[in-house]
């Protein structure tokens, strides 16, 4: 019987190709999808999105933080895929009682290319899972992402303020457009005020999930660092690290240019 080592160490044996699979984060569900399972995928979050059918077509087995068991349960899974920070632990540790729940962790691009090529050897779809996985390691190896001095501040939260640091995917992605993250702790700390002005970054980026930063916001933000670029990004091009990181890297590539040209004046 074929075993199967998750991103945390953890393994999981299956006897056979799974037919029942649920998926407990929205951008491996899409992943899942675009690995052509779509019959195959039984429940799903109602943060998975992506594709734009597939919350209409599939059982919805609550939220990433919160799964309602009895709906997991009902649906018998072969396969339960999850997230180490997306998920939450109580959770995780009750379904791998009943269930094979394979996890990933993920904090570069190399975690997420090896995420890509473990679901496919899961679900015996190798071929189409390398194919994804070298379109994105072929569009990242064209960004050209030489190091700067260019701060940049990325939000991720309003009241409190919240900002992407050190540790996280973002932060990584951040590195490969060749910025540097303004916030030099890990995680997701908070933020007053005062925290941002002493950060003085040259651009702050307001992402649109998980809070949905609109243009509302972009003066709220100039308000308090006047002298800074304050652009809305796309959150999903810059966390969700699945099958939609083939639109990353010309995204990043587009963001540089901008960048560059609208922070010409700070002095870097």
């Amino acid at each position: 019987m074929p075993v199967f080592t998750d991103q945390m160490g953890r393994q999981i044996t299956l006897d056979k190709p799974p037919r029942r699979i649920v998926s407990l984060v929205p951008s491996q569900t899409e992943l899942l999808f675009d690995l052509g399972l779509q019959k195959r995928i039984a429940g799903l979050t109602k943060f998975c999105i992506h594709p734009a059918q597939a919350r209409a077509s599939k059982t919805i087995i609550g939220g990433t933080k919160q799964f309602h068991m009895e709906r997991i349960h009902r649906l018998q899974p072969d396969l339960i895929v999850g997230n180490k920070e997306e998920n939450y632990p109580e959770g995780i540790e009750e379904l791998s009682r009943h269930y094979p729940v394979w996890m990933s962790d993920i904090y570069t691009l190399d975690h997420a290319l090896a995420m890509i090529y473990s679901i496919g050897q899961l679900t015996d779809t190798q071929t189409q899972a390398a194919t994804i996985a070298q379109q994105i390691a072929h569009a990242f190896a064209e960004l050209t992402g030489k190091p700067t001095h260019r701060r940049v501040l990325y939000l991720i939260w309003h009241q409190p303020w919240m900002a992407a640091g050190k540790q996280t995917f973002i932060d990584h992605l951040l590195q490969r457009a060749g910025w540097q993250n303004a916030v030099t702790q890990s995680r997701y700390p908070q933020l007053t005020e005062a925290d941002m002005r002493k950060l003085a970054p040259h651009c702050v980026l307001l992402s649109s999930e998980p809070f949905p930063f609109r243009e509302k916001h972009i003066a709220h933000v100039k308000a308090i660092l006047p002298q800074a670029k304050v652009l809305l990004v796309n959150g999903e091009l810059f966390s969700w690290y699945g099958s939609r990181l083939r639109h990353s890297a010309p995204y990043l590539a587009d963001l540089q240019k901008m960048l560059s040209f609208d922070c010409s004046n700070t002095g870097i």
